[in-house]
């Protein structure tokens, strides 16, 4: 609330997040219950019976990467584990993989701003293609072991009623950019 803004553009994400984050442990710590139990109780969702899974941010484009990507964080989600070491193991080794494909392929393996590569893709289809080939050889199976997550930040590239995809010299309506594959 104290923002002012509906997006939280004044304060900005990255401040809030580690506000409401400081807020919940000390909160959690305060009723000596773990961290992810504190928020499953806060946000009334229920018995769960499943680990916390980690949302592993591998691939940057948009405002967090100097590259032609639009959509900002292509993450992994390692799902088929018994432990969130296991999760974390997955995650690095599927990592490493996109790195060396990348660099095969004659792309950079610099970094962006949150820490996955930053290589200057043609289209934002590509950088899931290139996921998915460092899952399977890997040795996992994508949407069995492994789930991809987006966090496109569709708002930095929404203008006048439009997705604007400079990268790839498109602009969508949001009927079109929901029926892309990738958001199915």
């Amino acid at each position: 609330e104290a923002d002012g803004t509906e997006n939280k553009k004044n304060y900005g994400a990255n401040a809030i997040l580690g506000v409401s984050m400081s807020v919940a442990k000390a909160a959690a710590k305060f009723h000596n219950i773990s961290l992810y139990r504190y928020l499953n109780k806060s946000f009334e969702m229920g018995e769960f019976n499943i680990l916390p899974v980690p949302l592993m941010n591998i691939l940057n484009g948009g405002k967090h990467a100097d590259n032609t990507v639009d959509m900002q964080e292509f993450m992994i989600v390692p799902v088929n584990v018994n432990s969130f070491k296991e999760s974390l193991r997955m995650g690095s080794e599927i990592f490493w993989t996109l790195k060396d494909i990348l660099k095969n392929d004659g792309f950079s393996t610099s970094v962006g701003d949150e820490g996955g590569f930053a290589p200057d893709l043609k289209t934002n289809e590509e950088a899931i293609l290139y996921i998915l080939k460092a899952i399977e050889k890997t040795g996992y199976k994508a949407a069995d072991d492994v789930f991809i997550a987006l966090d496109p930040a569709a708002s930095e590239f929404y203008k006048d009623g439009n997705y604007v995809l400079e990268g790839e010299g498109k602009t969508l309506n949001s009927d079109v950019i929901m029926r892309l594959p990738f958001f199915l």
